[in-house]
This record gives C-alpha cells, sequence and structure tokens, in this order.
C-alpha cells in the first residue's frame, strides 16, 4: 500500500497543476522548438504579465499566424495596446526561457 502511495504522489508532483491557454496552444503548436518544458516556461511568464483575456488573445496566435500580424499592423487602439503587452512579455519570456 504505501508503494502505491508513493506512486501516486510521484505522478501527482509530475502533473502539471495548471497549464494556461498559452502553454496549451504552444504544447498543440507545430513549432520546432516547443518543448514542454518551453511551453511551460512562457505560460509561467505570461500568467505573471498578461491578464487572462490577453493570454487567450495571445494563444490564438500559434494556430494563426495571421491573427498576429492583422493585430501588429491594426489602427484600433486597444489592439495596439495589446500589442505593446504582448511584444513585452515576448521579450521577457524569450530572456527567461532559454533553452539550455
Amino acid at each position: 500500500m504505501k508503494i502505491l502511495s508513493t506512486t501516486c504522489a510521484i505522478i501527482t508532483l509530475a502533473t502539471p497543476l495548471y497549464a494556461g491557454p498559452i502553454e496549451r496552444a504552444c504544447n498543440a503548436s507545430d513549432r520546432q522548438n516547443a518543448s514542454r518544458s518551453m511551453c511551460a516556461c512562457i505560460d509561467q511568464v505570461a500568467q505573471g504579465r498578461l491578464s487572462n483575456g490577453d493570454q487567450k488573445q495571445a494563444a490564438k496566435f500559434f494556430s494563426n499566424p495571421q491573427l498576429a500580424q492583422d493585430t501588429r499592423q491594426s489602427d484600433n487602439s486597444s489592439k495596439e495596446r495589446f500589442w505593446l503587452r504582448y511584444k513585452e512579455w515576448g521579450q521577457v519570456a524569450a530572456q527567461q526561457c532559454q533553452p539550455s
């Protein structure tokens, strides 16, 4: 019984408790450098820097890169403000989530 409890504890610790929208989108993408650890890292950075709505919007870019381009080029002030937050998040994620 003790072995079963220990095994369950190890499995529980190895399973992410929460995968945010960016981590899920990253893992589902066909990006060449998208490892589970990289996706978890960029999601963790996003959770500290982007609102839930921003995270959901950014997650859409993984499956639709054209949406990112359209957002970046938009004259809509709301999209412009989002893009500045997104760009800052991307820079921090790039620094903190370097592959080893």
